[in-house]
């Protein structure tokens, strides 16, 4: 997990991300317990408060949940959510505009295809 404290994007944002990068990637798997938001704010040198936020922002979307006493665990599920939240992003902040610009330059669809089969291939 990295954090870039250069960025714009709120440290709490990043550490969501990150925690969500690592279910995806299987490193904390459905079930499991994700460190906590001491251990968390210890290893970055983040305030404890800013280490929750993010912790809480996952909770809201019902990524994790808290067993009173024992910890934060990944929810049953939880994968799928984020596959599910990152396809919309990536349709609104990338297919959207990309449709956007190709009517602007009457690419049809077509072409739009064969542009993206022509990236895969690098």
């Amino acid at each position: 997990m990295l954090l870039n404290f250069s960025s714009e994007k709120p440290i709490y944002i990043q550490l969501a991300e990150a925690l969500e990068d690592d279910i995806l990637k299987g490193i904390f798997e459905e079930e499991a317990q994700v460190p906590s938001t001491t251990e968390i704010s210890i290893s970055f040198k983040i305030n404890p408060a800013t280490a929750g936020k993010g912790i809480n922002l996952l909770v809201d979307e019902e990524i994790l949940y808290k067993k009173r006493g024992v910890g934060m665990f990944v929810s049953s599920g939880a994968k799928e959510k984020i596959l599910q939240k990152r396809k919309e992003v990536f349709y609104n902040n990338f297919i959207l505009s990309l449709l956007e610009e190709a009517s602007k330059l009457d690419i049809p669809k077509e072409e739009i295809i064969s542009m993206i089969e022509r990236g895969k291939g690098k």
